[in-house]
């Protein structure tokens, strides 16, 4: 037997535990050598280690019958902090959860500059003030995942955020440097996808999720794992061409899927035949309860060529659900029927598909849970945003 082959048994078992104790809340020993297989002074241990990291805590659950009142363990919420951050065109948004993934509060600021310099020392500030503020927990702030809008190597290295003209930056390293935090970077669309299976569809092991807002990104998940490709750039859907010598895109081709089914191309769109200068979402909302035909139309119109791209996606992955982020499609009660007709075909199959419920909280959400992740060292990590105390 190879030298460490017990400390490592001893850590994969650990793991499990913990997970499956942040799973259910609350949980006996008793019943936690049932969920996991392993025996009851294997739990006996691990429990004992993880109450001395004062990571969980005991307490007897109530009940009516006679004899001694089971003790249950489960994680302490407040031990340790994960901060998410969305960093969009526009705006910055830190969401701050405990370890069992509830969020604590939400805070969103406008982003005035794309100066690469200027967001980090910005960015620095509020980790910095994170971390002060919940210095006093056990473990602290335990971690900042950074959502970003465009292309972030497996180095997470940024090499390209279009909104903000950005190519190779280390947003990694240098917040690192500043804030002496451990910083975590990710594409927003894998955060969108992790979020899907973290705290919705725990039974799904593949999973896809297509981001409809500024642009269109997709997070892939086989057997629970992200799909970044061999230097991390899968999933950039958004440029596939749909249109040969079509509308020219900021990537500088011709013909992109984004300049055609984004929320912000239809968007676009709708304004110039309304002649309007901008369109919000409460306006759309108004059209589309009232059924206004120029509005209902094109949105048939939308969503009829973003099957297309829907449709290579499946027929390439073969998803078990396929989830679409779209705050457009969440207001038109008729978008699911409509995305499943078009997608009638004998090729293409997936089991189910769905309007995210979490929009553009889900970059957010998955960018807390990925930091609990990290910090606890999971195989895997099923939330729930009910609050378990």
């Amino acid at each position: 037997m190879l030298t460490g082959d017990a400390a490592y048994i001893k850590k994969i078992n650990r793991s499990l535990i913990l997970s499956k104790i942040i799973e259910h809340g609350r949980v006996s020993r008793s019943d936690l050598a049932k969920i996991t297989g392993l025996n009851k002074a294997t739990i006996s241990v691990q429990a004992a280690d993880l109450l001395a990291e004062k990571l969980i805590i005991e307490t007897p659950k109530e009940h009516k019958n006679l004899g001694r009142n089971p003790i249950m363990l489960s994680i302490i919420q407040n031990a340790g902090f994960s901060l998410g951050i969305d960093l969009d065109k526009s705006t910055i948004t830190f969401t701050l959860s405990d370890l069992s993934g509830r969020p604590i509060s939400t805070e969103t600021i406008a982003l005035q500059t794309t100066d690469y310099n200027e967001v980090l020392l910005l960015l620095s500030k509020y980790i910095k003030d994170y971390k002060e503020k919940y210095a006093n927990a056990r473990y602290g702030l335990i971690g900042v995942v950074i959502g970003i809008h465009g292309i972030v190597n497996n180095d997470e290295i940024i090499y390209f955020a279009p909104h903000h003209q950005w190519r190779n930056k280390n947003l990694k390293v240098d917040l690192k440097n500043e804030t002496g935090v451990n910083i975590f970077i990710e594409n927003n669309a894998n955060l969108c996808a992790f979020s899907e299976i973290v705290y919705k569809h725990h039974q799904s092991e593949n999973l896809l999720s297509v981001s409809l807002y500024s642009g269109i990104g997709l997070g892939l998940m086989v057997n629970k794992e992200l799909i970044k490709g061999y230097h991390g750039y899968a999933g950039e859907i958004g440029h596939m061409i749909v249109v040969p010598e079509g509308k020219l895109c900021r990537c500088g081709k011709k013909g992109c899927f984004e300049q055609y089914a984004s929320e912000a191309s239809f968007i676009r769109r709708l304004a110039e035949i309304k002649q309007m200068d901008a369109i919000s979402y409460e306006e759309l909302k108004d059209w589309i309860n009232n059924r206004d035909s120029t509005t209902c139309h094109q949105i048939k119109q939308f969503i009829k060529i973003l099957s297309v791209g829907l449709n290579n996606i499946i027929n390439l992955y073969n998803p078990e659900i396929v989830v679409i982020n779209s705050e457009l499609l969440r207001l038109f009660p008729e978008a699911v029927f409509e995305l499943k007709n078009h997608l009638n075909s004998s090729v293409g199959h997936y089991r189910e598909l769905v309007i995210s419920d979490f929009g553009k909280k889900a970059c957010i959400l998955g960018a807390c849970a990925m930091a609990i992740k990290k910090f606890l060292e999971v195989p895997e990590l099923n939330l729930s945003l009910a609050d378990h105390r």
